[in-house]
């Protein structure tokens, strides 16, 4: 499978990065308080991490937070891989993928972050009365193939009773497009009608009066896994300590938006996105929560793994299931929660 051979390919350069990297640091000691994340993308879906930095719950418990961003789930793999991340921001299919190849060291799941699609549906056209009927006959830009926001409105179109492809009575789904460039090239082509874009950019694309949000994936797909925390199985084992207090600032970002009103939520996150006001911000917090889009503990549920399983079958990426006790760890996510309880 075309997608299992280019892990194949990472993991080898991988294996080159990290040879490098040793070479450099010599005999110099990482300090594991300093966590490098890695995150798919930027954007206020993930605004539980976001509140953690920019309120300080990370400095809290002893951690220094360095964000990058991969543009593309495979990308941010790869720098796990590698050992230039520690602990990544991703979609749990990337992990399925990566240890169908067997790698050493498998990365694992710890935590996850949002449990439904976070995407909309941004039209060229407005229209208010919405309806998955409306993209019969046209396209729309989904993401890259063996992507989760791809994979996702897949299931929805099929379990909706419509067909994939080009054609009349058809919807032509492209997964052609970089996931980081969705919004260019829809903008770009003009026989391309619709994409699916997460917040701040759907905000932004209406604000430049280029386009119009018309429709919640997030609605449609209902719960899913779909961006968790990932690291290697040795990072949980070596640096548990580590792992716990980053679940646990996160989960702190989590309870601050939901106990406090969207304007206050949007000042909290106005650093991680200076290009929008908190008026745009305090709106995105209210669409996230009004779909549910946070898990509010993290845990990633064999149900829920179960649902993942489905959408990557359907969209025929995997031949068959994975383990969801191999894929996933909740072991920390379950201490967090119970603790809580406690306190």
């Amino acid at each position: 499978m075309k997608l299992f051979k280019k892990i194949g390919i990472l993991c080898l350069m991988c294996m080159m990065l990290v040879t490098t990297s040793m070479m450099a640091v010599g005999c110099g000691k990482k300090d594991y308080n300093k966590i490098e994340l890695n995150e798919v993308t930027h954007s206020i879906f993930y605004a539980p991490l976001y509140v953690a930095m920019n309120q300080g719950f990370f400095k809290d418990e002893g951690l220094t937070v360095t964000l990058t961003n991969g543009g593309g789930s495979d990308t941010s793999m790869t720098a796990l891989l590698s050992g230039s991340a520690d602990i990544i921001l991703a979609g749990p299919e990337t992990v399925v993928y990566t240890n169908k190849g067997d790698i050493k060291d498998a990365p694992v799941v710890f935590g996850q972050l949002t449990q439904c699609d976070g995407s909309f549906i941004v039209s060229k056209e407005a229209n208010d009365n919405f309806q998955l009927s409306d993209l019969v006959g046209e396209t729309i830009i989904g993401g890259r193939k063996g992507g989760l926001p791809a994979m996702t409105l897949e299931y929805i179109i099929t379990k909706n009773g419509y067909e994939i492809g080009e054609g009349e009575g058809k919807i032509n789904l492209r997964t052609d497009v970089a996931f980081n460039l969705t919004a260019s090239v829809w903008d770009a082509e003009a026989s391309v009608k619709y994409c699916t874009l997460f917040e701040p950019t759907a905000t932004n694309i209406e604000k430049e009066g280029k386009g119009h949000v018309v429709a919640s994936l997030g609605e449609l797909s209902g719960t899913i896994p779909y961006t968790c925390f990932a690291t290697k199985q040795s990072y949980l084992k070596k640096h548990k300590t580590q792992a716990e207090k980053f679940l646990k600032a996160v989960s702190r970002g989590y309870d601050y938006l939901i106990e406090n009103d969207s304007m206050t939520a949007a000042k909290a996150l106005q650093n991680s996105f200076t290009g929008n006001t908190l008026e745009e911000l305090a709106t995105a917090v209210e669409q996230y929560i009004a779909i549910n889009a946070w898990s509010s503990d993290m845990i990633l549920t064999e149900e829920g793994f179960e649902n993942l399983m489905n959408v990557m079958l359907n969209a025929k990426v995997i031949t068959e299931k994975s383990s969801w006790a191999e894929t996933v760890d909740n072991s920390i996510a379950t201490e967090l929660k119970n603790s809580k309880k406690v306190a």
